[in-house]
């Protein structure tokens, strides 16, 4: 069987269909993360300090930033999105632990995803871009253009797939306060 003859029969889509399905599935495997974990409060500095965190507090809202400290009533957080600009302002803003119950860690792990999903999309944009340009009825100007732009999209979607795959979020469940007796 010749290259043009395979390339004419949809030899390229077929293959490109079934690397991008495995690509996907490779990603959901990543994605389904471990239970999260209980934790103390004052087990929470040591994992959380000066990371990026996102945090859903008990009030509805969900702020996201860096940890600066934790302190025994707050966390010290540098605030760069929030729900509720009036309670929760961007900059540094202390949490109240009292409406802490969650903490939501995001974790970056080496850049393997970024670099296979820029490989495979790059390759699956140039099967399906060699597809459409000799299937396509353009003029070859066009369809140069049009093979240029898919393996480009491909690269490029490729890579932010690869990114997902390579950011991890571990969920933190803060141990409640401890309840105050009457004889105390």
């Amino acid at each position: 069987m010749n290259t043009a003859s395979y390339v004419r029969r949809g030899g390229f889509v077929r293959r490109g269909a079934l690397l991008l399905a495995m690509l996907g599935v490779g990603v959901f495997c990543v994605w389904a993360g471990s239970a999260p974990a209980e934790i103390r409060w004052n087990e929470l500095a040591a994992l959380i300090v000066g990371n990026e965190v996102t945090i859903p507090l008990t009030g509805g809202a969900v702020v996201a930033g860096e940890v600066l400290s934790v302190r025994d009533d707050s966390i010290m957080l540098e605030i760069r999105k929030t729900s509720d600009r009036i309670r929760y302002p961007k900059g540094q803003t202390p949490i109240p632990r009292a409406v802490v119950s969650e903490v939501r860690l995001l974790e970056r792990r080496g850049m393997g995803g970024r670099v296979l999903g820029s490989v495979v999309g790059a390759l699956v944009g140039i099967a399906a871009g060699v597809e459409i340009a000799i299937h396509g009825p353009n003029s070859e100007a066009a369809s140069v253009t049009t093979f240029t732009a898919v393996a480009v999209a491909g690269s490029v979607g490729g890579y932010y797939a690869g990114r997902s795959a390579d950011r991890r979020t571990k969920v933190l469940h803060v141990a409640p306060l401890p309840a105050k007796t009457g004889s105390e």
